[in-house]
């Protein structure tokens, strides 16, 4: 269980990595490197689970941490969501489990994220349009937000451009125009109880995504993704003011490192009073921790 007192930070952002070598004959590792040389990670193989947890526990971090089902579009194999809850579970000090259903499967995807939440414990699902090759607001995808938004869970997703396949030829099949974030102002009207985060400043989108958090009582943003020294000026203000209580701390581990986002934080123009709510306390209200 997650000690608030104890913990100085939590990152909603984390993604769960495979063991060395597990991808070595579907591309994944190719993939893995390019977007490492994109943000210029600091490794030469992504960390596991058990990595990821000792090393926010290390720094009195919590964090999020969830897979991404993109297996029909990409080829790539997923990470499984049981085995991702399962360690997150014996490591409950410091991890909060999601999972992620490609919403291209359909009844079978449905059931599995109902199981999931009752079973294991699962808080939320992480989208990527970009990745699984749809728009946020295709009916294909809402019978899955339904069973999400019955069953109480958070729903991520993936707004903006990304380093997934950036530099690639082709972009490694990725279309960025599935992640314009205004296609979830839909989503967040049709199901209006069920809460939506868009993550990462959401370029070339930002405007469209505060306005839509603005907008909408059930969508936050987190800030993932970026170093907050690049943010866009508007969105410093937004965080300063109207969305101040809507805005989260993110890494987008392990392409960029917790204690690494928290430095660059501390140089920008935010509201001192305002720090430990975007770090730490929005996010705890957000997942039912306080």
């Amino acid at each position: 269980m997650i000690d608030l007192d104890t913990i100085r930070a939590i990152d909603i952002h984390a993604h769960a990595e495979e063991p060395c070598g597990c991808h070595s004959d579907d591309g994944y590792d190719a993939l893995q490197a390019s977007m490492a040389q994109y943000f210029r990670a600091p490794w030469t193989h992504p960390p596991t689970v058990l990595e990821t947890a000792a090393h926010y526990r290390a720094r009195n971090i919590a964090a999020v941490i969830f897979p991404v089902d993109a297996e029909r579009e990409t080829g790539y194999r997923r990470y499984a969501n049981e085995e991702v809850a399962e360690i997150a579970a014996q490591n409950a000090d410091i991890l909060i489990p999601f999972a992620s259903i490609d919403p291209h499967k359909g009844k079978m995807g449905v059931r599995e994220a109902r199981r999931l939440i009752r079973d294991f414990g699962i808080k939320g699902f992480k989208f990527h349009p970009t990745m699984q090759g749809f728009y946020a607001n295709d009916p294909m995808a809402y019978p899955l937000y339904e069973a999400i938004a019955e069953e109480g869970g958070i729903a991520l997703f993936h707004t903006g451009q990304t380093g997934v396949g950036s530099g690639m030829r082709g972009g490694n099949g990725m279309r960025l125009k599935y992640s314009n974030p205004i296609y979830l102002d839909d989503v967040a009207v049709d199901f209006p109880d069920m809460t939506i985060i868009l993550a990462h400043p959401s370029f070339p989108w930002q405007e469209e995504a505060l306005a839509v958090a603005q907008h909408k009582p059930n969508v936050y943003i987190d800030l993932s993704g970026w170093s907050p020294k690049y943010f866009p000026e508007i969105l410093v203000r937004y965080c300063n003011s109207i969305l101040r209580k809507k805005v989260l701390f993110g890494s987008d581990w392990p392409m960029i490192s917790p204690e690494r986002w928290l430095s660059d934080f501390e140089e920008i123009g935010i509201r001192d009073e305002l720090r430990p709510d975007i770090i730490k306390n929005n996010a705890a209200r957000l997942l039912g921790l306080m």
